[in-house]
Parts: structure tokens; C-alpha cells; sequence
């Protein structure tokens, strides 16, 4: 993993500022980004109980990681482009898609890649890396359009070893896209960890043989996130291209609920350190506290809140009906292929088979 004394922090696993924000972060945004880490947290740990209750499927959980994605996210405007992988649903949340359909994602709906009106933010993306090249597309297109947008692309570690990984940011540098590729180190891509993956010391050096700006922040620090990602677009609506940022973070739990973390890392020690040292809501509930914006009676109307929002929308969720086997070939063509066609067939024919119904 990228070594912890070289990258920009703003504010410590102590809750202490290292650098004046003045005129940089406003008070309620500070707030805002605890509100929102508080949030995303909670809806975390939600669907994980709910995919052990055989109410959802297969779930990638995030925690430990909600600064890199609610202090990226805060940082768009409306009209910029977000591409997530397939565990930055909280960014995707943060940017305006609703829990309700982040919950039909993993129960399986096709309505859960929905982006809502006057927001774009793709599906979430399985195949690794391959949404850092459409991030550049996007970006390379809002520019060539004079539109005022950058594109924000999610990756991690394992997606640096990647082809598209270079073709992103080869194609990104020549072009001058306005594209800010956001990598969340978390030390492991899946069983492999980052020693074993690459010789770099760092991912954001990589950026150097694009002739990209390459920056390592702690992805932990809420503040350091998002004034990166910030100046990262000022850079890219000014006309001066990409910029590569690197987050070293860790996330808590299993790579999805189908993994054993125990199988290739000290998971409790490992995640008892990063708990207890460097969590990212914890250490900014410590600033603001001391700040004076937060207290106990604050801290229970919100996990209220969180509570109920979060019921709200999983019942929306639930009261969608089942998804059915056959929505699995729509969508894939314009026009069907035979192929599908024939998949389509064989499905119905064994449902057929077993007395069920299409």
C-alpha cells in the first residue's frame, strides 16, 4: 500500500485541521459531509443484513471508505458525469441517485441503473476499468460540446493492472478530457495485495508517464478528498486536462458477501488498526465537535433520520415486483441475436418443464 507519510492530509485521524481551509470549506459543508458519511454508513450496513436475509443478492460493502466517495462526490456539480464501479454506491447516492434504486440494483431490477432526471450517473460498472475509458469519452465530448462538465471516474487498485487503466489515461492526456480518474487504494484487489500487483510505489506516480498530474491523498481525510477533487476540476474546466488522484483507504469487510477476507489478509488485526486509528466518520466527528457544530443531541435526531430514510426506501424498494429470469435478454442488442434468442428459448422450455410460469 502507498506509503501513509507521503500523502496530502488536511485534517488528522486526531480530528486536528494541518492546513487553513478558509474560504475553501464552509462550515455546513463540513456538516453536510458527516451528515452524509453517517448516511452512507448506515445504508451499508443495511444491505448487508438484508442480503443475509435473503433479501437481496450478492452486495459489495464499502464501509471504511465513505470519505473517499461522499468527499469526491460533494465536490460535481449537478451536470457532471459520475462512472462507479460496482462498490461507490455512495457516491452515486451522494450525487443524487436514490437509496430506492441503489437497493433494486442488488436486488437484481433493471430499474436500479436508472440515473435520475438532470443527473448523469452511469450503472454501476462489474467488468474492472473498463468505465475509465467511457468516463474520458464523456468528458472528451462535453468539451468538444464547450459544456461547463467534468467526468469523474471511480476505480481501484486491482483496475490499475488493467489495460484499459492505461488506454484511459494515455487517450485522457492527449485529448486534455476533463476527467478526474479517482483510485481507492484499499491495499487489496480482492485476494491480491498491492506489493504483489505492482512495483510502483504509488498509483498516482503512474500518471507521470501521461504527462498527468498525479496526487496521493488520505482517503480516509474527508477535507483532503474533496479539495483534491476540487482543484482536480478547476484544472480540467481551465483546459488542462486529467488529473489522477490516488485515495489510500481501506474498506472493512469482505471484497462482496461471497468473500473470506480471513483467506488472504490479518483481517481483525488489520481492521482493528484502521477502525480505531482511521476511521473516516470518527475523525471528523471529532473536528466538529471541537468546533462546536456537533454534540450527542444532533448525533440521535440524525441516526433517526438515517433510520428512516433508509426504511423509506427499502420499502419502495420491496414493493417493486420480482425481477423475472427472461429480463436478462433484454437490453443486450438492438435487435436480438439468434443466439439470444435461443438462450431465451432454452430458459422457457425448462421453466416449462418444471411446471413454472415464464
Amino acid at each position: 500500500m502507498s506509503n501513509l507519510t507521503n500523502m496530502y492530509q488536511v485534517l488528522t485521524p486526531a480530528g486536528e485541521l494541518i492546513e487553513d481551509v478558509s474560504g475553501k470549506l464552509e462550515e455546513a459543508t463540513m456538516v453536510k459531509m458527516y451528515e452524509n458519511m453517517v448516511l452512507v454508513r448506515a445504508f451499508d450496513r443495511k444491505s448487508i443484513h438484508l442480503q443475509r436475509q435473503g433479501r437481496m443478492g450478492t452486495y459489495a460493502p464499502f464501509e471504511g471508505q465513505e470519505a473517499s466517495q461522499v468527499g469526491s462526490a460533494l465536490a460535481l456539480s449537478a451536470g457532471d458525469w459520475l462512472f462507479p464501479t460496482y462498490r461507490d454506491h455512495a457516491a452515486a447516492i451522494v450525487h443524487g441517485q436514490s437509496m430506492a434504486r441503489v437497493f433494486l440494483y442488488w436486488m437484481g431490477h433493471m430499474e436500479g441503473s436508472i440515473s435520475p432526471e438532470g443527473k448523469n450517473i452511469m450503472p454501476p460498472c462489474v467488468p474492472i476499468a473498463t468505465q475509465m475509458v467511457h468516463a474520458v469519452g464523456t468528458a472528451w465530448a462535453s468539451r468538444l460540446k464547450q459544456e461547463n462538465h467534468v467526468s469523474l471516474a471511480y476505480f481501484g487498485d486491482g483496475a490499475s493492472s488493467e489495460g484499459d487503466f492505461h488506454e484511459a489515461l494515455n487517450f485522457a492526456g492527449v485529448f486534455k478530457a476533463p476527467t478526474i480518474f479517482l483510485c481507492q487504494n484499499n491495499g487489496f484487489a480482492i485476494s491480491v495485495p498491492f506489493s504483489q500487483q505492482t512495483s510502483s510505489k504509488t498509483i498516482s506516480q503512474r500518471g507521470a508517464a501521461y504527462d498527468i498530474p498525479g496526487v496521493c491523498v488520505d482517503g480516509n481525510d474527508v477535507f483532503a478528498v474533496y479539495l483534491t477533487v476540487k482543484a482536480a476540476i478547476e484544472r480540467g474546466l481551465a483546459g488542462h486536462g486529467p488529473t489522477l488522484i490516488e485515495a489510500v483507504t481501506y474498506r472493512y469487510g469482505a471484497h462482496t458477501t461471497a468473500d473470506d477476507p480471513t483467506k488472504y489478509r490479518e483481517q481483525e488485526l488489520l481492521t482493528e488498526e484502521w477502525r480505531t486509528k482511521r476511521d473516516p466518520i470518527e475523525r471528523l466527528r471529532t473536528f466538529l465537535e471541537k468546533r462546536g457544530l456537533w454534540n450527542e443531541m444532533k448525533e440521535a435526531a440524525l441516526n433517526k433520520q438515517v433510520a428512516e430514510q433508509i426504511e423509506a426506501a427499502l420499502i419502495q424498494a420491496e414493493s417493486y415486483p420480482k425481477s423475472k429470469p427472461t429480463d436478462m435478454f433484454r437490453h443486450v442488442y438492438a435487435e436480438p441475436t439468434w443466439m439470444i434468442n435461443e438462450q431465451e428459448q432454452e430458459l422457457q422450455q425448462s421453466k416449462r418443464e418444471r411446471g413454472e410460469t415464464a
